[in-house]
């Protein structure tokens, strides 16, 4: 077949592009089963038509002959093209290990860059790439001549493609050997180097580790400190002009995250004039470029802001959704499918209370405390709690009393964080308590702690002897699965609130008996009531 297609020197474009598609599908399907010299004289065939079918057809070539080629050479040659015939083969081609790493030293570093941005391929691989470093990959010069330099003609002495089929079959003898150990991880990294294609989306860096930058787009700008840049960029880039100093964001490793300053130029083909992409450096910002009183980085909480940030998109589309179902904007719907949209409105409701907790206790680890006017009646506060909390209680047949002991009970919190506290911490608790079971509690103000208020609650039964250790457990939940636990885990809310506690000044205890919700107090020191006795837990 194939001394066939070469014996028939295809004199036009339409018959250079058929031999093209013909000896590329022999060689990705038969190539295993081909005798060398017929493999060599195709390869050689291939390389010197390259030049004279089009970018678009190789294009597509790759995209139909990646995902059936087992073939090693072909799958070469074509990651030697041009980079967008590069990754449309490197995409997609599923190669045995041994020939994957066989074939990477015969490929270029943008064809590496692509397959380092795979997570499909085998461990071997992963740490053979790992193993080359970044000074593997390159930035490809738009003026060179890929096809030319990748392989030369046979006469001119060994191609690489002759060399590849040599490095196959001595793998293959030495099977077993273990490719090279991965290099140590860099030390903090000040500045790299980067790519985008045409739609502004990362696909080379160099300089850092690639998971943190490749795949970021500079095209749109990124929302409520999510990884990605700012509008400058991406206005910028509407009109392909240079980008001075633009801000970016990026989430990995400890030497990777954090705020970055960046510089690009937009880049166009020289031969067609088409745009194809922005070329670019970055560095870490100077402390002149930082906002007074904000740390240059500031680490803490990235990875929960980012949680909140993608948590909220989606309910509140689930959540809106909903409510045009259950309110019949669009036309009639049956009661059976209105009574599932107010459940699913409901239940968004109380996911996005908790979303606002999670958001308030990452606010209040990164900033001061309250300022010293903040304060709230926590006699008041208990009271509006329990009356949110109504059909909670009756839900879970869960009865409440908690008696006032002392005052006034003026604290030196916010209400709205009060609130949150003291209705997260009932809640979390009514969730583990037996049906028809009181929870019963002290709001205290103790002359013995003076600069503190406190809001004790007896332990419900199922965690009456459970130590402190396993509460504070994110994935403990008492009998295997508490009513709550599939919304907000027992550990975790107890966690949670012990981090409002302690950000406002206080913190939660968790006694032998009780938990105990400790505030500061505002009430001056002439209020307190000096017969109140000490409560025991």
């Amino acid at each position: 077949m194939i001394a066939t297609i070469l014996s028939q020197a295809p004199a036009d474009r339409r018959s250079r592009i058929a031999a093209w598609r013909q000896l590329s599908d022999i060689l990705a399907q038969r190539g295993n089963q081909l005798l060398d010299a017929d493999i060599r004289r195709a390869l050689h065939a291939l390389a010197l038509l390259r030049p004279q079918v089009p970018e678009a057809v190789r294009r597509d070539c790759a995209r139909s002959i990646a995902r059936h080629s087992r073939f090693a050479p072909i799958v070469a040659l074509y990651a030697n093209d041009v980079p967008a015939v590069s990754h449309a083969m490197l995409r997609d081609a599923q190669l045995a290990e041994e020939d994957w790493l066989a074939l990477l030293p015969a490929t270029g570093p943008m064809a590496r860059s692509f397959l380092a941005a795979r997570d499909d391929l085998p461990a071997g691989v992963r740490r053979a790439l790992a193993s080359l470093g970044a000074a593997s990959v390159a930035l490809p010069q738009p003026d060179r001549d890929i096809p030319a330099e990748a392989l030369v003609p046979a006469e001119a002495g060994p191609s690489q493609i002759s060399e590849l089929v040599r490095r196959i079959d001595k793998y293959q003898s030495s099977r077993g050997q273990r490719p090279p150990a991965p290099r140590p991880a860099p030390s903090l990294r000040e500045s790299f180097l980067f790519e985008t294609g045409p739609d502004g989306v990362v696909h080379w860096v160099e300089g850092i580790t690639r998971g943190a930058v490749i795949g970021l787009s500079i095209a749109e700008a990124a929302l409520g400190g999510e990884p990605g840049t700012d509008g400058v960029a991406a206005g910028a880039f509407r009109q392909r002009a240079e980008m001075i100093n633009a801000r970016m964001i990026l989430e990995g490793g400890e030497s990777d995250s954090g705020e970055w300053r960046f510089s690009a130029l937009p880049w166009f083909d020289r031969a067609t004039g088409q745009f194809r992409g922005y070329r670019g450096s970055a560095r870490r910002p100077q402390r002149n470029e930082i906002p007074y009183g904000l740390p240059v980085e500031d680490e803490a909480g990235d990875s929960i802001r980012q949680l909140i940030h993608e948590l909220r998109s989606p309910l509140n589309a689930i959540s809106g959704f909903a409510q045009i179902i259950s309110g019949q904007m669009f036309g009639p719907v049956s009661q059976a499918y209105r009574a599932m949209a107010d459940t699913i409105v409901a239940d968004a409701a109380a996911v996005q209370a908790i979303i606002d907790d999670l958001q308030a206790a990452t606010r209040a680890a990164a900033e001061p405390p309250e300022p010293a006017g903040a304060a709230s009646d926590l006699e008041a506060v208990t009271a509006a709690v329990e009356r949110d909390l109504a059909p909670l209680l009756a839900e879970h047949g869960v009865g409440i009393s908690i008696s006032r002991i002392g005052g006034p009970f003026r604290a030196a919190v916010d209400e709205t964080a009060a609130r949150r506290m003291i209705g997260r911490l009932i809640t979390a608790l009514v969730d583990v308590s037996e049906s028809n079971a009181p929870l019963v509690g002290q709001l205290l103000a103790d002359p013995a702690q003076k600069d503190m208020l406190q809001l004790r609650i007896v332990r419900p039964v199922a965690i009456r002897f459970t130590p402190a250790r396993d509460l504070l457990d994110p994935s403990y939940s008492p009998e295997g699965d508490a009513p709550g636990a599939a919304i907000l885990s027992l550990g975790f809310s107890l966690r949670l609130v012990d981090s409002l506690a302690r950000a406002a000044g206080g913190h939660l205890d968790i006694g032998h008996n009780a938990l105990t919700l400790h505030l500061p107090s505002a009430n001056p020191a002439s209020a307190l009531d000096s017969t109140v006795q000490r409560q025991g837990d």
